[in-house]
């Protein structure tokens, strides 16, 4: 049973890995919390009863020692990244100039408001997209892939793209030379 909860970060983490390897789809804050709750049993069982019965100064055993050691960093970093901020990959060059493929961009988490991490529920509307931000969503028919695109129209506004030309509201938008970068 004392096992167990090193078993079981291992299992999680030897899955992210194999994920990352194989380009899976893989639900990473579903996967984090997995290891913060794994390592937090483990913490709070060592904290109140395994502790006690070991001999006074004997150090815990490696496989409780881990996931309880591991389990306030992991922590921090399920909160961080929740809540404050997210590091996201550019996938394609969409965004160029600006942000070129293999760039990564850090999301701030509650401009727009604040989510409930794994169900990825609004809680708290703080703010809503302006025209010219970057944002960070999934797309509609395959929730595995991120998009990042800027927003050129918000609500009410009518958009038209027609001969490579871009016009809000009926009002052309500027077009900008490409230069070499």
């Amino acid at each position: 049973m004392a096992y167990l909860p090193l078993v079981a970060l291992l299992s999680i983490a030897a899955y992210a890995f194999f994920a990352v390897f194989t380009a899976r789809s893989v639900n990473y804050p579903l996967l984090l919390l997995l290891a913060v709750v794994t390592c937090g049993i483990a913490w709070a069982m060592d904290r109140w009863f395994w502790s006690k019965k070991r001999p006074a100064g004997e150090v815990a055993p490696s496989h409780i020692d881990i996931p309880a050691s591991v389990f306030f960093v992991l922590l921090a970093i399920f909160l961080l990244r929740s809540f404050v901020a997210e590091p996201f990959r550019i996938p394609s060059s969409s965004m160029r100039p600006s942000l070129e493929v293999g760039d990564f961009i850090l999301v701030n988490k509650f401009k727009y408001g604040l989510r409930l991490p794994v169900l990825d529920q609004k809680v708290v509307a703080l703010g809503t997209p302006e025209r010219g931000d970057v944002v960070v969503f999934r797309y509609p028919l395959d929730l595995s892939s991120d998009y990042i695109k800027r927003v050129v129209g918000i609500p009410g506004d009518v958009v038209e793209y027609r001969n490579k030309q871009l016009k809000i509201n009926g009002v052309p938008s500027a077009q900008i030379e490409r230069a070499p970068y």
